[in-house]
């Protein structure tokens, strides 16, 4: 049962690394790089990306670049000797009457020595921190969609758990 649990913090770290985002806010303002950042620590590793493409300025409608947070385009990388892949273009809305943002779908998988787990979350609501372009993630549920009999049927990833930062 101890290498399950194992998994399981796998999975979880998987998921929510491409949702994940810098601890450094970015004011709003007019002079958007179309990018993204993210980090996040969980079960103690962490994985990082910056300088994902984004396809317009936040708070326009955006999706970001899978090929820019994927290696080799992009610089994803997690440590513990996780590796993580982003399996489609994550589409972001932005309502800024509510400081909120939403995520149609993160497609990602995750893979830890022979392990293998892919996972997909819908509706995804995330919301500003104060005035800037950084969002946090509110409570949300991945489901298994392949993977290892070892990888838990679906993992969730606690409010706050993940934060997506544009600039």
């Amino acid at each position: 049962m101890r290498h399950i649990s194992r998994y399981t913090g796998i999975a979880a770290l998987t998921l929510a690394t491409v949702v994940a985002g810098t601890v450094t806010a970015t004011a709003i303002g007019p002079t958007a790089e179309l990018k993204a950042d993210g980090v996040i620590v969980v079960a103690g590793s962490t994985c990082t990306w910056t300088g994902a493409n984004t396809s317009a300025a936040a708070p326009s409608a955006l999706s970001v670049d899978r090929a820019t947070v994927n290696r080799p385009g992009g610089n994803l990388a997690c440590d513990g000797g996780i590796t993580a892949t982003l399996n489609n273009n994550p589409a972001f809305t932005f309502d800024d009457a509510t400081a909120t943002a939403r995520t149609d779908l993160i497609d990602i998988t995750g893979q830890q020595s022979f392990i293998s787990c892919r996972y997909r979350a819908t509706s995804l609501v995330w919301d500003r921190d104060g005035t800037t372009r950084r969002y946090v993630n509110r409570a949300f549920t991945a489901t298994r969609t392949s993977g290892s009999f070892l990888c838990p049927a679906s993992v969730t990833t606690a409010a706050g758990g993940a934060s997506v930062t544009f600039r």
